[in-house]
Protein backbone atom coordinates (compact mmCIF):
# COMPACT_ATOMS: atom_id res chain seq x y z
CA UNK A 1 0.00 0.00 0.00
CA UNK A 2 3.18 2.13 0.73
CA UNK A 3 6.19 1.62 -0.46
CA UNK A 4 8.82 2.21 1.98
CA UNK A 5 11.13 5.22 0.88
CA UNK A 6 7.59 7.36 0.52
CA UNK A 7 6.56 9.69 2.38
CA UNK A 8 2.78 9.39 4.08
CA UNK A 9 1.29 13.07 3.73
CA UNK A 10 -1.22 12.28 7.19
CA UNK A 11 -1.78 16.31 6.92
CA UNK A 12 -3.00 16.14 3.27
CA UNK A 13 -4.99 12.77 3.90
CA UNK A 14 -6.57 14.37 7.00
CA UNK A 15 -7.03 18.05 6.49
CA UNK A 16 -10.64 19.73 6.29
CA UNK A 17 -12.11 16.70 7.11
CA UNK A 18 -13.57 17.16 10.28
CA UNK A 19 -11.63 14.04 11.16
CA UNK A 20 -8.46 15.58 13.13
CA UNK A 21 -9.54 17.73 16.59
CA UNK A 22 -8.99 20.78 16.49
CA UNK A 23 -8.66 23.31 19.32
CA UNK A 24 -11.69 24.52 19.17
CA UNK A 25 -13.38 20.63 19.94
CA UNK A 26 -11.26 20.98 22.27
CA UNK A 27 -11.73 23.97 24.15
CA UNK A 28 -11.04 24.26 28.06
CA UNK A 29 -14.43 24.67 29.52
CA UNK A 30 -13.94 25.41 33.22
CA UNK A 31 -17.34 23.35 33.99
CA UNK A 32 -16.40 20.43 32.40
CA UNK A 33 -14.76 17.85 34.62
CA UNK A 34 -12.72 15.10 32.69
CA UNK A 35 -12.62 11.49 33.21
CA UNK A 36 -9.85 10.20 35.70
CA UNK A 37 -8.49 7.23 35.10
CA UNK A 38 -4.72 6.69 35.90
CA UNK A 39 -4.81 2.90 37.01
CA UNK A 40 -6.66 1.85 34.36
CA UNK A 41 -3.34 2.77 32.05
CA UNK A 42 -5.16 3.62 28.85
CA UNK A 43 -3.35 2.74 25.24
CA UNK A 44 -4.63 5.23 22.77
CA UNK A 45 -4.24 5.09 19.17
CA UNK A 46 -3.60 8.46 18.32
CA UNK A 47 -1.41 10.78 15.59
CA UNK A 48 1.59 12.96 16.47
CA UNK A 49 -1.15 16.46 15.59
CA UNK A 50 -3.79 14.87 18.25
CA UNK A 51 -0.61 15.02 20.68
CA UNK A 52 0.55 18.52 19.80
CA UNK A 53 -3.54 19.50 19.69
CA UNK A 54 -4.22 18.25 23.69
CA UNK A 55 -4.07 20.49 26.21
CA UNK A 56 -3.45 20.27 29.76
CA UNK A 57 -5.35 19.02 32.28
CA UNK A 58 -6.07 22.22 34.71
CA UNK A 59 -5.10 20.15 37.82
CA UNK A 60 -2.57 18.27 36.08
CA UNK A 61 0.03 20.18 34.24
CA UNK A 62 1.82 17.02 33.23
CA UNK A 63 -1.46 15.57 32.00
CA UNK A 64 -2.41 15.84 29.06
CA UNK A 65 -6.49 15.59 28.13
CA UNK A 66 -7.61 14.17 24.09
CA UNK A 67 -11.12 14.68 23.53
CA UNK A 68 -12.12 14.44 27.06
CA UNK A 69 -9.94 11.24 27.98
CA UNK A 70 -6.52 11.43 29.83
CA UNK A 71 -3.77 10.61 28.06
CA UNK A 72 -1.18 8.50 29.46
CA UNK A 73 -0.15 5.36 27.02
CA UNK A 74 -0.55 5.73 23.57
CA UNK A 75 0.17 4.25 20.40
CA UNK A 76 1.26 5.40 17.04
CA UNK A 77 3.02 4.25 13.71
CA UNK A 78 5.57 6.15 11.80
CA UNK A 79 8.47 6.44 10.01
CA UNK A 80 11.93 5.90 12.21
CA UNK A 81 14.37 9.12 11.57
CA UNK A 82 17.53 11.03 13.53
CA UNK A 83 18.15 7.85 15.21
CA UNK A 84 20.94 8.18 17.90
CA UNK A 85 22.09 5.58 19.85
CA UNK A 86 23.57 6.22 23.35
CA UNK A 87 25.01 4.07 26.24
CA UNK A 88 21.47 2.93 27.28
CA UNK A 89 19.40 4.30 25.32
CA UNK A 90 18.18 5.28 21.82
CA UNK A 91 16.80 8.53 20.85
CA UNK A 92 14.61 9.27 17.47
CA UNK A 93 11.79 11.19 15.60
CA UNK A 94 8.90 9.13 14.52
CA UNK A 95 7.35 10.90 11.53
CA UNK A 96 3.39 9.95 11.42
CA UNK A 97 2.82 12.40 8.66
CA UNK A 98 0.81 14.96 10.74
CA UNK A 99 3.61 15.86 12.51
CA UNK A 100 7.12 14.99 14.24
CA UNK A 101 7.88 13.91 17.72
CA UNK A 102 10.53 13.22 19.56
CA UNK A 103 10.91 9.44 21.35
CA UNK A 104 13.14 7.88 23.55
CA UNK A 105 13.47 3.90 23.87
CA UNK A 106 15.69 3.14 27.51
CA UNK A 107 16.56 -0.06 28.14
CA UNK A 108 16.92 0.21 32.18
CA UNK A 109 19.26 -3.24 32.10
CA UNK A 110 21.41 -2.96 29.45
CA UNK A 111 24.23 -3.14 31.97
CA UNK A 112 22.65 -7.04 32.75
CA UNK A 113 22.04 -7.59 29.33
CA UNK A 114 25.96 -6.55 28.40
CA UNK A 115 26.55 -10.09 30.25
CA UNK A 116 24.22 -12.17 28.01
CA UNK A 117 24.03 -13.63 24.34
CA UNK A 118 24.89 -10.82 21.71
CA UNK A 119 22.04 -10.51 20.15
CA UNK A 120 19.78 -10.12 23.69
CA UNK A 121 22.63 -7.03 24.52
CA UNK A 122 21.21 -3.80 22.50
CA UNK A 123 17.67 -3.36 21.07
CA UNK A 124 18.22 -0.37 19.63
CA UNK A 125 20.03 -2.53 16.44
CA UNK A 126 16.76 -3.25 15.18
CA UNK A 127 15.47 0.60 15.01
CA UNK A 128 16.76 2.10 11.61
CA UNK A 129 16.57 5.46 10.02
CA UNK A 130 13.22 5.32 7.45
CA UNK A 131 11.82 2.20 8.90
CA UNK A 132 7.83 2.39 9.56
CA UNK A 133 7.22 1.21 12.88
CA UNK A 134 4.53 0.68 15.60
CA UNK A 135 5.39 2.06 18.56
CA UNK A 136 3.38 1.95 22.46
CA UNK A 137 4.74 4.86 24.92
CA UNK A 138 4.26 7.13 27.95
CA UNK A 139 3.62 10.39 26.99
CA UNK A 140 5.24 13.17 29.01
CA UNK A 141 4.96 16.27 29.05
CA UNK A 142 7.54 18.39 30.59
CA UNK A 143 8.15 22.09 30.21
CA UNK A 144 5.69 22.58 27.50
CA UNK A 145 7.79 19.96 25.31
CA UNK A 146 5.76 16.79 24.88
CA UNK A 147 7.85 13.22 24.10
CA UNK A 148 7.50 9.58 23.84
CA UNK A 149 8.97 6.98 26.45
CA UNK A 150 8.76 3.88 23.99
CA UNK A 151 8.31 0.56 26.16
CA UNK A 152 7.16 -1.38 22.96
CA UNK A 153 8.70 -1.60 19.17
CA UNK A 154 7.62 -3.40 16.20
CA UNK A 155 8.74 -2.79 12.29
CA UNK A 156 5.76 -2.51 10.51
CA UNK A 157 5.71 -5.12 7.26
CA UNK A 158 2.34 -5.11 6.12
CA UNK A 159 1.70 -1.09 5.17
CA UNK A 160 -1.70 -1.52 5.22
CA UNK A 161 -1.62 -1.56 9.21
CA UNK A 162 -0.38 2.48 8.46
CA UNK A 163 -4.07 2.60 7.12
CA UNK A 164 -5.82 0.75 9.74
CA UNK A 165 -3.68 2.85 12.41
CA UNK A 166 -5.36 6.00 10.80
CA UNK A 167 -8.76 4.55 10.79
CA UNK A 168 -8.58 3.34 14.59
CA UNK A 169 -7.42 6.95 15.46
CA UNK A 170 -10.63 8.34 13.74
CA UNK A 171 -12.87 5.97 15.25
CA UNK A 172 -11.56 6.64 18.96
CA UNK A 173 -11.65 10.58 17.91
CA UNK A 174 -15.26 10.28 17.03
CA UNK A 175 -16.42 7.78 19.53
CA UNK A 176 -14.88 9.85 22.84
CA UNK A 177 -16.68 13.33 21.35
CA UNK A 178 -19.68 11.56 20.41
CA UNK A 179 -19.70 10.25 24.29
CA UNK A 180 -18.96 13.80 25.72
CA UNK A 181 -21.50 15.56 23.36
CA UNK A 182 -24.62 12.78 23.89
CA UNK A 183 -25.31 13.61 27.49
CA UNK A 184 -26.01 17.33 27.94
CA UNK A 185 -24.75 17.12 31.60
CA UNK A 186 -21.34 15.91 33.39
CA UNK A 187 -22.25 12.94 34.51
CA UNK A 188 -21.36 11.09 31.00
CA UNK A 189 -18.04 12.38 31.70
CA UNK A 190 -17.60 10.88 35.00
CA UNK A 191 -19.20 7.71 33.56
CA UNK A 192 -16.66 7.43 30.60
CA UNK A 193 -13.52 5.32 30.20
CA UNK A 194 -10.61 5.69 27.90
CA UNK A 195 -10.10 2.61 25.73
CA UNK A 196 -7.07 -0.43 28.01
CA UNK A 197 -4.74 -2.48 26.10
CA UNK A 198 -7.47 -5.47 26.59
CA UNK A 199 -10.99 -3.61 26.08
CA UNK A 200 -12.58 -1.71 22.97
CA UNK A 201 -13.67 1.51 23.25
CA UNK A 202 -16.38 1.57 25.93
CA UNK A 203 -17.96 3.96 28.08
CA UNK A 204 -19.27 1.90 31.66
CA UNK A 205 -22.40 2.56 30.63
CA UNK A 206 -22.27 0.16 28.60
CA UNK A 207 -20.91 -3.50 29.83
CA UNK A 208 -17.09 -3.88 28.59
CA UNK A 209 -16.28 -6.16 26.37
CA UNK A 210 -12.86 -7.69 27.16
CA UNK A 211 -10.56 -8.93 23.81
CA UNK A 212 -9.99 -12.10 25.34
CA UNK A 213 -13.12 -12.89 26.76
CA UNK A 214 -13.89 -15.36 23.78
CA UNK A 215 -12.05 -17.72 25.39
CA UNK A 216 -12.37 -16.07 29.23
CA UNK A 217 -13.52 -19.51 30.79
CA UNK A 218 -12.79 -22.28 29.24
CA UNK A 219 -14.24 -25.17 31.66
CA UNK A 220 -14.40 -22.58 34.46
CA UNK A 221 -10.96 -21.56 33.98
CA UNK A 222 -9.55 -18.19 32.86
CA UNK A 223 -8.03 -17.54 29.55
CA UNK A 224 -3.93 -17.76 29.44
CA UNK A 225 -3.61 -14.06 28.92
CA UNK A 226 -6.15 -13.21 31.81
CA UNK A 227 -3.86 -15.27 34.33
CA UNK A 228 -0.83 -14.13 32.81
CA UNK A 229 -2.02 -10.29 33.36
CA UNK A 230 -3.34 -11.60 36.84
CA UNK A 231 0.04 -12.94 37.74
CA UNK A 232 1.59 -10.12 36.55
CA UNK A 233 -0.55 -7.62 38.83
CA UNK A 234 0.13 -9.62 41.93
CA UNK A 235 1.59 -6.93 44.05
CA UNK A 236 5.27 -9.42 44.59
CA UNK A 237 5.60 -9.01 40.88
CA UNK A 238 4.55 -5.27 40.37
CA UNK A 239 7.57 -4.27 42.59
CA UNK A 240 9.92 -6.52 40.29
CA UNK A 241 12.03 -3.66 38.08
CA UNK A 242 13.31 -6.73 35.95
CA UNK A 243 9.46 -8.06 35.47
CA UNK A 244 8.78 -11.88 35.88
CA UNK A 245 11.02 -14.87 33.91
CA UNK A 246 8.92 -16.84 31.71
CA UNK A 247 9.50 -20.07 33.16
CA UNK A 248 8.51 -18.67 37.23
CA UNK A 249 4.84 -17.42 35.15
CA UNK A 250 4.63 -21.07 33.67
CA UNK A 251 5.33 -22.91 36.66
CA UNK A 252 2.62 -20.82 38.82
CA UNK A 253 0.25 -20.68 36.33
CA UNK A 254 0.95 -24.70 35.81
CA UNK A 255 0.82 -24.19 31.48
CA UNK A 256 3.14 -25.71 28.30
CA UNK A 257 5.90 -22.59 27.69
CA UNK A 258 4.41 -22.45 24.07
CA UNK A 259 1.03 -21.77 25.70
CA UNK A 260 2.61 -19.17 27.96
CA UNK A 261 4.62 -17.67 25.07
CA UNK A 262 1.68 -17.30 22.77
CA UNK A 263 -0.21 -15.60 25.23
CA UNK A 264 1.83 -13.09 26.17
CA UNK A 265 2.28 -12.58 22.57
CA UNK A 266 -1.20 -11.57 22.01
CA UNK A 267 -0.74 -9.51 25.46
CA UNK A 268 2.26 -7.51 23.33
CA UNK A 269 0.50 -6.88 20.64
CA UNK A 270 -2.37 -5.84 22.27
CA UNK A 271 0.29 -2.84 24.34
CA UNK A 272 -0.44 -4.96 27.68
CA UNK A 273 2.83 -6.31 28.42
CA UNK A 274 6.45 -5.66 27.18
CA UNK A 275 9.74 -7.51 27.49
CA UNK A 276 12.21 -6.16 29.75
CA UNK A 277 15.21 -7.93 29.67
CA UNK A 278 15.66 -11.34 27.75
CA UNK A 279 12.61 -13.38 28.97
CA UNK A 280 11.33 -11.66 31.22
CA UNK A 281 8.01 -9.41 31.37
CA UNK A 282 6.19 -6.67 32.68
CA UNK A 283 2.62 -5.37 32.74
CA UNK A 284 2.36 -1.74 31.58
CA UNK A 285 -0.03 -1.24 34.82
CA UNK A 286 3.39 -2.34 36.96
CA UNK A 287 5.36 0.75 35.70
Amino acid sequence: MYSSSSQFDGNAAFSGGGFMPSQATQGTDPSLVFSKNRDAQSLLPLTVKQIYDAFQSSDDKANLIVDGVDVNNVTLIGRVCNKAGRVTDVTFVLDDGTGKIECNKCDEFLFVCRFQEAADSNEADSILDGMYARLHGHLKNFQGKRTLNVFYFRPVTDFNEVASHFIDCIHVHLYNSRIRSSVPNQQHVMNSTPITPTMGYQAKVVPPTNQFSDDQHVNGQKSAENMVLDFLHLPANRSRNEGVRRDLIAQHLEISLDKLMLAIKNLIDEGAVYETIADHYKSIING
